[in-house]
C-alpha cells in the first residue's frame, strides 16, 4: 500500500461570500491510496470556520498509515470503523480517506462506485448553482454569465427579501435560499412569506443551530419547507431534526465521509426527511463521490467543479445543465498532473 498526499489552492472564478465570511482561494487535500496497481481519490477542503488545515489532515492520516496499509484490502466500510476512533476528531481527514478508500474499492472491484452499490442513473437530482453574497449588481451579473435553472442564493444580510426580489427580475429559475443561521425565527416566518411569492423552493438552516426552541416555532409557522445544514452535522443529529425540519443537508466533509454519508441518507428517508447532500467547494474529487449517491437523493449541491478555476481532476462533470459520468471504475476519478 501507498500513501499520498497532493495538496492544492483551489482559486474561485469569483470571490465567494457567505455569512461567515469571504474567500478567493480554497486549500484542499487530495489523498491518495494505491494498492496492487489501482490507486483511489479522495478529497477534503481545509476551512478555518472550522479550525481545519490541509496540514492537520495530513498529519492525523499519517499518524495511522500503518494501521491503513495492515487493512487495505477490507470492504471501505470495516476500514473506517478501525480508523474512525483514530481521527474521530478531524472528520474532514476521515471523509479524504474514506473517499479515497471507495474509489479503491470500486477499482479494485472493476465497476463504478454507484453500480457497486446496486445504483442506477435513471432519475437524478440535478445541483443548483450557488451565487454567494455580494452586491445585488454583482449577484445579477453571475446569474448571467452562468444562465442555470436552479440557484442557490447565500443570505444573511439585513436586505434579503429585497435581493431576492432584485434577483427575480432576471431569471424565471428556482432559487433555494440558504440564510446560513443568519435570521431570528421571526424574521424567517414573515422572510418566509415574501420569498414563498418569489418561486423560492426551500430555506436552508435559517436559524442558528442550537435555536431548536425557534425552530419549533418557525416549522409550526413556516409556508417554505426547512433544510437542516449546520444543525445536521454527524449521523447522530439526523434524528434531532425530524419535526423540526423537513430535510437535511449532509456535507461528507463534516460527517466523516461517504460512508456515514450513506448511513445519514438512509436514516433521512426512514424518518421521512427530503434529504440533499452538499459540497464545500471541492474539485471534481469530492464532487465525484458525491456524485454516487444521486441516484438516493432528492436534492443536490455539487457545484464545486463550477466555483473553480483551476479543477485538478476528471471525473464526474455537470455542464449543459446534466450531470456527466466517465466511463470508469470507482468514484471515475484521474489526476490531471501526479
Amino acid at each position: 500500500m501507498q500513501l499520498k498526499f497532493y495538496p492544492y489552492n483551489l482559486e474561485l472564478k469569483n470571490t465567494f461570500t457567505i455569512s461567515h465570511g469571504s474567500r478567493d482561494v480554497q486549500p484542499t487535500l487530495i489523498v491518495a491510496l494505491s494498492d496492487r496497481g489501482f490507486t483511489g481519490y479522495g478529497e477534503a477542503t481545509a476551512t478555518s470556520y472550522y479550525g481545519v488545515s490541509v496540514e492537520k489532515m495530513q498529519a492525523d492520516i499519517l499518524k495511522i498509515e500503518s494501521l491503513i496499509a495492515e487493512n487495505i484490502l477490507l470492504e471501505p466500510e470495516e476500514l473506517w470503523e478501525l480508523t474512525y476512533p483514530h481521527l474521530k476528531e478531524n472528520p474532514f481527514a476521515l471523509c479524504a480517506l474514506d473517499i479515497a478508500m471507495h474509489d479503491l474499492h470500486g477499482k479494485r472491484n472493476q465497476q463504478p462506485l454507484y453500480q457497486l452499490w446496486g445504483l442506477n442513473l435513471k432519475s437524478i437530482p440535478l445541483t443548483n448553482y450557488t451565487i454567494g453574497i455580494d452586491s445585488v449588481e454583482q449577484m445579477v451579473q453571475k446569474i448571467k454569465e452562468f444562465p442555470w435553472p436552479l440557484y442557490k442564493i447565500k443570505l444573511g444580510t439585513e436586505d434579503d427579501v429585497a435581493i431576492v426580489k432584485e434577483l427575480r427580475k432576471h431569471t424565471n429559475s428556482v432559487f433555494r435560499v440558504d440564510a446560513n443561521a443568519a435570521w431570528t425565527a421571526d424574521q424567517a416566518v414573515e422572510n418566509a412569506k415574501a420569498l414563498k411569492e418569489l418561486n423560492v423552493e426551500f430555506l436552508e438552516q435559517p436559524l442558528k443551530a442550537n435555536d431548536w426552541e425557534g425552530m419549533q416555532k418557525l416549522y409550526r409557522e413556516s409556508v417554505l419547507p426547512l433544510i437542516a445544514d449546520e444543525s445536521c452535522i454527524e449521523e447522530s443529529d439526523v434524528e434531532k431534526c425530524a419535526g423540526y425540519f423537513h430535510g437535511i443537508n449532509i456535507k461528507l466533509t463534516k460527517c466523516g465521509g461517504l460512508t456515514p454519508g450513506k448511513r445519514m441518507i438512509l436514516k433521512g428517508k426512514s424518518l421521512g426527511l427530503k434529504v440533499m447532500v452538499g459540497c464545500m467547494t471541492e474539485s471534481t474529487v469530492g464532487i465525484s463521490a458525491i456524485a454516487q449517491l444521486l441516484p438516493l437523493l432528492d436534492y443536490v449541491d455539487m457545484d464545486g467543479g463550477l466555483l473553480i478555476k483551476n479543477d485538478v481532476a476528471d471525473g464526474v462533470k455537470v455542464y449543459d445543465e446534466k450531470v456527466h459520468f466517465p466511463e470508469r471504475n470507482g468514484t471515475g476519478v484521474e489526476l490531471y498532473e501526479k
